[in-house]
């Protein structure tokens, strides 16, 4: 099983990559994804947000009420690693399994905090989607509907542009849609070219 880890910052166009991979017949396993299955409604992860925080935590469809979850943990850091420590491992095993399922040749492992969480080691290429700060305050203000202040914030709160880029095998660089396809076309080539090789050890 051969995987290519692939992250980016807020608004850098992973989803536009991933995509164009997908295309390609390439299985995708993506972190987001997993990460509202482990909270949906019925689930052990969202049975124990809802004891943990008290049943105002859930939606009047006994689902999670994400916005308010949000706001417990953002200004409570002992609530924050409460909540890391109950769903980071389950995520991490559903992610192992969705891997270990996949029968593409490769396959891409798709985390927004691939470096931040530490997940590198899962993968065997790291690619990194890297555009300018500034370019991804823009479409996050666009795409999210957010404040400049917020989606500063949200910048903040992930890795640096540098610490990204010091853990890529790879870097498509995000500032021309039809790069964005060539390069990736290219990458997709390079990655089955290494998947083959490392199916041969």
């Amino acid at each position: 099983m051969y995987v290519v880890g692939l992250t980016g910052g807020i608004a850098s166009g992973k989803t536009t990559v991933a995509d164009l991979i997908a295309n390609e017949g390439i299985n995708l396993v993506d972190a987001d994804i997993v990460a509202r299955e482990v909270v949906a409604i019925g689930s052990e992860g969202l049975k124990q947000i809802s004891a943990h925080f008290g049943e105002l935590i859930l939606r009047d469809d006994g689902s999670l009420n994400r916005v308010l979850l949000r706001e417990k943990i953002f200004s409570d850091n002992a609530n924050k690693q409460w909540l890391n420590n109950l769903l980071h491992p389950m995520i991490r095993a559903e992610l192992l399994a969705q891997l270990a399922a996949s029968d593409s040749p490769y396959t891409v492992l798709v985390v927004p905090l691939l470096v931040e969480n530490k997940l590198t080691a899962l993968c065997d290429h790291v690619l990194v989607v890297d555009v300018e700060e500034q370019v991804q305050i823009q479409r996050t203000i666009a795409r999210d509907n957010v404040s400049e202040q917020q989606a500063k914030a949200i910048l903040q709160s992930q890795a640096t542009r540098e610490q990204r880029l010091a853990a890529a095998d790879s870097v498509i660089v995000n500032n021309d849609r039809q790069q964005v396809i060539t390069d990736t076309a290219v990458l997709h080539q390079k990655f089955l070219e290494l998947a083959a090789v490392a199916m041969a050890d």
